[in-house]
């Protein structure tokens, strides 16, 4: 069962498909280069993976494949 533990010590479960909280992300101009396609799984192979934490909203960017994710803290309220 494929999970990860964010800082905040919330396990983000990522067994289940479609994940709520695993997010597919790509630039606007690689998006362009699928025009005019509507092969699901090429584009979704060119996109990175992000998670979202439910506990903390922290983000956890995997980009370009990478095995190590960079995390992105919000900032709070009024910052």
């Amino acid at each position: 069962m494929p999970k990860f533990l964010c800082k905040c010590d919330e396990v983000i479960n990522l067994s289940v498909i479609p994940s709520p909280n695993e997010w597919r992300i790509m630039s606007d101009t690689k998006l362009d280069t699928f025009s005019d396609q509507v092969d699901v799984e090429e584009i979704y192979l060119a996109t990175d993976s992000m998670l979202r934490c439910p506990k903390c909203d922290r983000l956890w960017v995997f980009w370009d494949g990478a095995e190590v994710a960079t995390e992105y803290v919000r900032p709070p309220s009024g910052s």
